[in-house]
């Protein structure tokens, strides 16, 4: 098939292949970054190992920018990227990108939206120019937000009916009360009905700027050249009004006083789904790698930690059981979740806190910690060798000011922390005397 598009003419100016050793290092010294002059930070990663290019980058746009009687309008106007814009209108956009077997996305969350591709490297050049026409040049035809709402609406009416989704969204409300932390970022079934096309454009004329956005790229690919390509199809993009730091942008996060534990009844169901946990620390705070390693104990490593081991294995009162840090610009709670048999609920959350007990007044053995951080820095080389896990990983360096030789001391980071560390985190963030439950499912007489 012929593809009429304009692209740009550095396709061998971008590839990297040409004299290059493969790069086994991701550090100040590999990683080319620099700022334009309209606010755009862009980090390229060379790897000439395949010919593709991986590119992943963050506005910042997100829900906490939304009115709570719009909740869901960033993820809304994040889907509506790809629906059209001044150069590619639905169709063309969906057969520039799959004529090629590329990809291009975006996405809304709580403090981004955000966006990227997966090609190539000689469709590379084409898929920024996509990029660039529906971040700046949006066009949100009124027949493709209806198409979006219908869709989005049956996503949300699906969300009720799952135990676990609501144990999740209830959880979030309770723990979180009025702050936009606590609300989901697809919204819910009345707000949705609401959005009308003239929110959108209003959200994406008011949030969406280059200012402090951020650009990764790894792949075959020449850093100079890709730099050179993002400024032809960004650099034009007026910046707006300057604005604050992330972190100044939401209302302070504070704890629950004492037990908070709610039930929600879903008749017909047969299982429960019990979320239970503690809000902990933000990304930026001393303990996190601390509370990782707890965490990585607790209910991830092998068999999903002890509450894996124990809950589920050992006891047989829960189908799964495992536990979770969300740590973000603001403070984030520490969970852990289980599916379980509606008569063995009251069992399962008895056993989940007594682990959580178990962790903050017992040390953990040589052994647990040693395993865990194994797993823990092992694991990280693996996901250094694909083009996505590295543009993941630098996003998330330069979104949280981790610094460009971040990789480089992670090791060291994790195996610095010592059991005292660990019993220390635990003790002090998985509190049985202040934590939030909540539970969804059927009446426990029903099944």
């Amino acid at each position: 098939m012929n593809r009429n598009f304009s692209i740009s003419p550095r396709i061998h100016a971008l590839s990297a292949r040409a004299g290059e050793a493969r790069q086994t290092t991701v550090g100040p010294e590999t990683i080319h970054r620099v700022r334009t002059a309209n606010g755009i930070t862009i980090l390229v990663r060379s790897n000439p190992s395949a010919p593709v290019v991986m590119l992943e980058g963050a506005l910042r746009a997100g829900s906490v920018d939304e009115p709570p009687a719009l909740t869901g309008l960033s993820s809304f106007t994040a889907s509506m990227l790809s629906r059209g814009s001044a150069g590619y209108d639905f169709d063309r956009f969906n057969e520039a990108v799959e004529s090629v077997g590329a990809s291009v996305s975006a996405g809304g969350g709580t403090h981004v939206t955000s966006f990227g591709s997966e090609s190539l490297v000689e469709d590379f050049p084409l898929m920024v120019e996509i990029l660039a026409d529906m971040l700046q040049r949006p066009t949100f035809p009124s027949e493709q937000i209806e198409r979006v709402r219908g869709q989005r609406l049956v996503r949300l009416q699906e969300r009720e009916q799952s135990t676990r989704s609501v144990s999740y969204r209830r959880f979030n409300e309770t723990i979180y009360g009025d702050h936009p932390y606590g609300l989901p970022t697809s919204g819910y079934i009345e707000t949705v009905q609401e959005i009308s096309r003239d929110d959108v454009v209003r959200y994406h004329r008011d949030h969406f700027h280059p200012n402090q956005a951020i650009v990764v790229v790894s792949g075959d690919v020449e850093p100079e050249a890709v730099v050179a390509l993002l400024e032809t199809h960004f650099g034009a993009w007026p910046a707006g009004p300057e604005p604050s730091s992330p972190a100044d942008s939401i209302p302070p996060v504070s704890g629950a006083n004492g037990v908070q534990s709610k039930t929600f009844p879903m008749p017909g169901k047969v299982q429960s789904d019990v979320v239970i946990g503690c809000l902990a620390i933000a990304r930026s705070h001393p303990d996190y790698h601390a509370v990782q390693v707890a965490n990585n104990i607790l209910g991830q490593f092998g068999m999903m930690g002890r509450l894996g081991e124990t809950v589920r294995e050992r006891q047989g009162l829960a189908y799964y059981s495992y536990s979770a840090l969300d740590a973000d610009i603001g403070i984030g709670p520490w969970v852990a979740f289980a599916g379980v048999n509606p008569q063995n609920v009251d069992q399962a959350i008895d056993s989940i806190l007594h682990e959580f007990e178990r962790l903050g007044q017992e040390p953990v053995s040589d052994e647990e910690l040693s395993d865990s951080i194994a797993n823990m820095t092992g694991t990280l080389p693996l996901r250094l060798e694909t083009n996505d896990g590295v543009a993941s990983i630098l996003l998330n360096m330069e979104w949280f000011g981790l610094g460009l030789d971040y990789l480089q001391t992670y090791q060291d980071r994790i195996r610095s922390i010592t059991k005292e560390d660990v019993q220390r985190v635990a003790a002090q963030y998985l509190r049985t005397d202040a934590y939030t439950l909540v539970t969804a499912g059927p009446d426990a007489n029903e099944n």
